[in-house]
């Protein structure tokens, strides 16, 4: 399985769209095998959902994603974690033990640039 984590710095950012790339991890029965950083290649909407489907993402886990996003990521097969908050490794640690769970919440104003409310 790859988790991809829209990040900032070390931390989940709250916009996937405008994060600066994606902490791609390699999960192997339970346990993080592996990991790289896919830059964002910019933010256009619709393409980031089937771009990171083509890169063989299985979830994505992000602070914040508008609707569109996130229903484009599941017509690509990719899981949507929304409501992630805090160090990636910890975040990424608390969902592979089952510990993390979608908040559902979905950001509905585009000029926030990193203010949604997750």
């Amino acid at each position: 399985m790859k988790i991809a984590l829209a990040k900032e710095g070390n931390l989940v950012s709250g916009h996937f769209g405008h994060c600066e790339g994606f902490e791609v991890f390699d999960v192997v029965d339970g346990k993080i095998e592996g990991r790289s950083f896919l830059p964002n290649p910019g933010h256009r909407p619709g393409f980031l959902p089937p771009y990171l489907a083509e890169k063989g993402i299985d979830v994505i886990i992000a602070g914040g994603m508008g609707a569109t996003a996130q229903e484009l990521f599941k017509e690509n097969g990719v899981s949507v974690v929304v409501g992630a908050q805090g160090n990636i490794e910890d975040v990424v640690n608390a969902y592979v033990s089952g510990n993390l769970q979608s908040t559902g919440s979905v950001c509905r104003d585009h000029a926030h640039e990193g203010n949604c409310k997750a």
